[in-house]
């Protein structure tokens, strides 16, 4: 991958100089191309050879071409100079067309991307696929080490993993550098750490965090290729593994095809020949990147063909340096467009240059253990992680062996082993100390901090299944608002905040709250009064409709009776002694002391319904007026905040709340809201009133609320209206590793005995007479009766409808007149049907 974008580098910038030279080989026109390695290192004697072998086989594999690539080999003295001067010397006494090398970005700056685009998108799916919430990089203080930052950090915020911190390695720094850095890292909570080095700082900073302790149990550490692809290598020469147990390290994947196995073997020959002072080893990914960018600029030139160009050199300057008399050629681009069209199957896998770079088709992630790295996962940019290269089979990595010889896998942080601890904020408050209170106890000369809230969060710590440091620091600015308190949490004056603290959507912007661990929800307190129409209150068990509906069927019944019953003569004869004994024997249903007797059974039969109806009306009746008149009728002095909104009521609220806002954004006015410390306040200023200079009612959280219910039962009652929140939680820093571990330890802590047990600790289970007074049982109403109502006038008007079809059969002058109904029967004897 680096080498072609080396290769492309000389291309572009310098403008490779082409110049047709006669040839031994068969006529072909010899092409000069630069190689800049370091020869003095086993890499880059081991590239040489890759890239010697790779002429070789082109031409033995093409034996009519037309051109033929000429290396000429220059020692890059381990540094950017030795390498630029190489370069210069090179394009001035050679005219190279091409350069390959140098093999490492410290001496290229150009290639400082190098597998950014994909190596940090393998990194990301590893980190999101444990869940692990922050990430330090450790890099070298380099181009090299600070080209891939950038999009590190990038992927890393695209599966919610921040970077708390950055670690800089200067590139030649002393073991007093690297140790002093590493104690910073081993004072921070976060135990994620991800190398990007170059293999010799690598071996070294590996080196150093074994001997202080750092590749213990608790720690992930991530190298990027730097050092991935070369540890084998590195292994060989310095035992780098023995440090680095544990470490998980990707790179890109180099399939074991023939042509790789029968490369290797003969590379181990010429090698060791070319080498023989020097023990064999196989060739790393750099060397198939060599071989496959030497390949291809073969190709490319011989793609090409020979050309004669013009050399130009600059129109103007003083031509003081070597850099001003090199000129460009005029067919630099056409070659530069020859290779990034290059495509073929090289070593390394499929030969493609994107946006100059040689795009690695995959990687492999794997697990230094023992003397090896054996591979754990494959990640590729179209399927991710997979257990498999070709197909998308379900992610799952292999057991892995963390740093301490663990299998256990780590969280991701720690509470520094020495470090400080946990600074916890506790609000300060005047009033409802039950759920914190912050005290001085003169034995001990100290402050002790106490409450329900308290008692919570201990429980919840020991929950934890490991131990968390922690010490509370009162904060006395929160009585006058708790979002003073939570913003020293944003800008990390505490770690996190314990107390009464509500869960809002405006708040978790800044800072990240644990489970709730309360009931949510605002509600109101108002006073009680005793109702004022208790003399009518033997109306109140029926609704005014079922009162006319009632009354209308005992008329209803009274006609239907007086007609089926017009020849009883029981009933006067007389218009208004007829209607007056019916009526009365229908409403004396009510008490079943009728007197009057019926001849027909159509009446009886509806009669019969009607006094059903009559018996459960009055059962009901009784009863509710039975409840209301034996318990006292306490009536709230508002139902709802619109009425006392539209009142222009005064509204009491808590100090420090964030009722007061919810208020506002309600339409009450600042000057309508009156603040209170203590239930005392509270219960004082609901028995003055709004117009004395106290409160209508006072708005809080039902926690509060219920508190005080406990401590002024008679006089008050709470609405059944409720603003919706989100309950109490614990505050911590954004982005704290604490958060999910404490959530579940809440849950676990409230779905327990010791949540009972803390409960029954802090508040009084008191259940206030005035509580049920207050709740009057709601008046009988017309939807209960109707089936009843239903039935009876079905039933009666059906009697009435068959009485007078079978009365009209009978008698000649056909149903009963109105005369007939009112006046009775005019012959004594008639019978009644």
């Amino acid at each position: 991958m680096g080498w072609a974008i080396h290769l492309l580098f000389a291309c572009f910038f310098f403008g490779a100089l082409q110049k047709e030279m006669v040839s031994a080989h068969d006529g072909a026109v010899p092409v000069n191309v630069g190689v800049i390695l370091d020869v003095s290192s086993s890499a880059g004697k081991k590239s040489w050879t890759s890239i010697s072998m790779a002429v070789d086989d082109f031409y033995a594999t093409h034996g009519n071409c037309t051109t033929r690539v000429v290396l000429h080999l220059r020692n890059s003295k381990k540094d950017v100079v030795g390498a630029a001067a190489a370069a210069v010397d090179l394009l001035k006494n050679f005219q190279v067309q091409a350069i390959i090398g140098p093999e490492t970005s410290t001496e290229a700056s150009f290639v400082i991307n190098l597998g950014s685009q994909s190596q940090v998108g393998a990194i990301a799916a590893i980190i999101r696929y444990f869940g692990w919430r922050e990430v330090v990089p450790v890099y070298e203080d380099s181009e090299y080490g600070a080209g891939v930052i950038p999009f590190l950090v990038d992927a890393l915020q695209a599966v919610d993993s921040g970077v708390p911190y950055r670690s800089v390695i200067p590139s030649v720094a002393a073991e007093e550098e690297m140790d002093k850095e590493l104690y910073k890292l081993m004072t921070m909570q976060t135990r994620v750490f991800i190398v990007h080095m170059l293999p010799a700082l690598g071996a070294r900073f590996f080196q150093r965090a074994k001997k202080l302790g750092m590749m213990s149990d608790g720690c992930v550490w991530i190298t990027t290729d730097g050092i991935a692809d070369v540890l084998e290598e590195l292994d060989h020469r310095l035992r780098i593994t023995e440090a680095m147990q544990g470490v998980i390290a990707v790179r890109p994947l180099v399939e074991r095809s023939e042509d790789v196995v029968n490369f290797t073997a003969r590379f181990r020959s010429r090698f060791r020949y070319e080498n023989p002072t020097i023990k064999a080893a196989d060739p790393s990914v750099f060397q198939l990147w060599a071989y496959d960018t030497t390949w291809a600029t073969a190709m490319a030139v011989e793609n090409l063909g020979p050309k004669r160009s013009t050399f130009r050199r600059p129109q103007s300057g003083d031509y003081s340096t070597d850099l001003d008399v090199i000129g460009s050629s005029e067919s630099g681009p056409a070659l530069l467009n020859a290779i990034l069209n290059t495509r073929f199957k090289g070593l390394a896998g499929d030969f493609r240059l994107l946006g100059g770079q040689l795009q690695s088709s995959a990687y492999e992630i794997v697990n230094v253990i023992g003397n090896s790295a054996r591979v754990i996962e494959f990640w590729s940019p179209k399927l991710g992680l997979s257990k498999q290269l070709d197909t998308a089979v379900g992610v799952g990595l292999k057991s892995i062996i963390w740093p301490g010889i663990s299998a256990a896998v780590p969280k991701g942080w720690e509470i520094p082993t020495g470090g400080k601890k946990l600074r916890i904020g506790v609000p300060v408050k005047k009033g409802f100390n039950q759920f914190v209170n912050v005290g001085w106890e003169p034995s001990t000369n100290r402050t002790v901090v106490t409450g329900y809230c308290i008692d919570i969060f201990k429980a919840v710590m020991e929950a934890l299944p490991y131990a968390v440091t922690y010490e509370f620091i009162p904060f006395r600015p929160s009585a006058n608002s708790y979002d003073h308190l939570i913003y020293q949490v944003y800008i990390k004056n505490f770690d996190a905040v314990v107390g009464d603290t509500t869960i809002t959507a405006e708040r978790t912007i800044y800072v990240d709250f644990t489970m709730p661990y309360t009931e949510s929800g605002v509600s109101m307190i108002v006073p009680v009064k005793e109702d004022p129409r208790k003399m009518w209150v033997f109306l109140k068990p029926l609704t005014p409709n079922l009162w006319l509906v009632s009354f209308a069927f005992f008329v209803f019944m009274g006609f239907t009776v007086l007609v089926i019953e017009h020849s009883n003569v029981e009933f006067g004869r007389q218009p208004s002694e007829r209607l007056g004994k019916v009526f009365y024997f229908v409403f004396s249903v009510l008490v079943f002391s009728q007197t009057e007797s019926l001849k027909s059974n159509f009446s009886r039969i509806a009669m019969v319904v009607w006094m059903f109806v009559v018996l459960i009306l009055t059962s009901s009746y009784t009863a509710s007026l039975t409840s209301r008149l034996t318990v006292q009728q306490l009536q709230p002095t508002a139902a709802d905040l619109k009425q006392l909104l539209s009142t222009g009521a005064y509204i009491g609220y808590q100090d420090g709340s964030f009722a007061a806002e919810i208020l506002k954004r309600m339409g009450f006015k600042s000057s309508k809201l009156r603040h209170y410390s203590t239930s005392d306040q509270y219960a004082e200023a609901l028995r003055q009133g709004g117009a004395k200079g106290g409160a209508d009612a006072i708005f809080d959280e039902i926690p509060y609320l219920k508190l005080f219910l406990s401590e002024h039962c008679n006089g008050f009652t709470m609405l059944g209206w409720t603003y919706k929140t989100d309950g109490f939680g614990f505050v911590f820093q954004k982005g704290s590793p604490l958060v999910p571990d404490v959530s579940r330890a809440v849950l676990n802590v409230t779905e327990g005995d010791k949540m009972v047990a803390i409960q029954n600790k802090w508040f009084r289970d008191t259940i206030c007479p005035s509580q049920n007074s207050a709740v009057t049982s709601a008046s009988l109403n017309l939807y209960q009766f109707s089936g009843l109502f239903l039935i009876t006038g079905v039933v009666s008007t059906l009697a009435a409808l068959v009485f007078l079809a079978v009365h009209s059969r009978k008698s000649p002058t056909g149903g009963p007149s109105i005369r007939n109904v009112l006046h009775g029967p005019q012959n004594p004897n008639q019978v009644h049907p």
